[in-house]
């Protein structure tokens, strides 16, 4: 129980005596933005795919990606091969690429990294990789250029496995 003392005390001052005991807080400093879009991926072949495979799943009519010549390179084998319907350039460091559906499925089934930064693959000419038994492409990087795993194989040149695309 509260004597009578201590309850005239609350009702005098019921909390000032404790907040002027606290130390007054700083203000909080403001968080910096950082700006969206700028800053290059690690890794821009595997960026490319992973566009690609979010904008097939999301049913997108394009994705847009920052250029480069070999994201440009890519991205036109996968038109050739016709895994995506088109590609536009609207300005110099803007790639878009208009996505292909059939019926309600995306062409592209699957998008996979096969080369990466830290463990390079590569194919001599003879051990050309296979994918789903001659289904989908391999995307080599030769001293002659991009191109798929069957031209390669043709042309008598190995390279580096960069993706397979199914």
């Amino acid at each position: 129980m509260l004597t009578e003392e201590m309850t005239a005390l609350r009702e005098q001052a019921p909390e000032t005596a404790d907040r002027s005991e606290r130390p007054a807080r700083k203000p909080a400093t403001p968080k910096k933005v950082r700006p969206k879009g700028i800053g290059m991926p690690n890794d821009p072949v595997a960026d490319l795919l992973t566009r690609v495979r979010n904008a097939a799943g999301a049913r997108h009519e394009t994705v847009s990606i920052p250029t480069s010549r070999m994201k440009a390179e890519v991205a036109r084998i996968l038109r050739d091969e016709g895994y995506i319907s088109g590609i536009e350039q609207p300005n110099a460091r803007e790639l878009v690429l208009r996505m292909k559906y059939i019926g309600k499925l995306p062409a592209v089934a699957g998008l996979r990294r096969i080369s990466k930064p830290g463990l390079r693959v590569y194919a001599r000419k003879d051990e050309m990789p296979r994918v789903l038994g001659g289904l989908g492409i391999a995307i080599v990087s030769t001293s002659s250029g991009l191109m798929t795993g069957r031209e390669a194989e043709r042309k008598g040149l190995g390279g580096e496995v960069l993706a397979y695309v199914w």
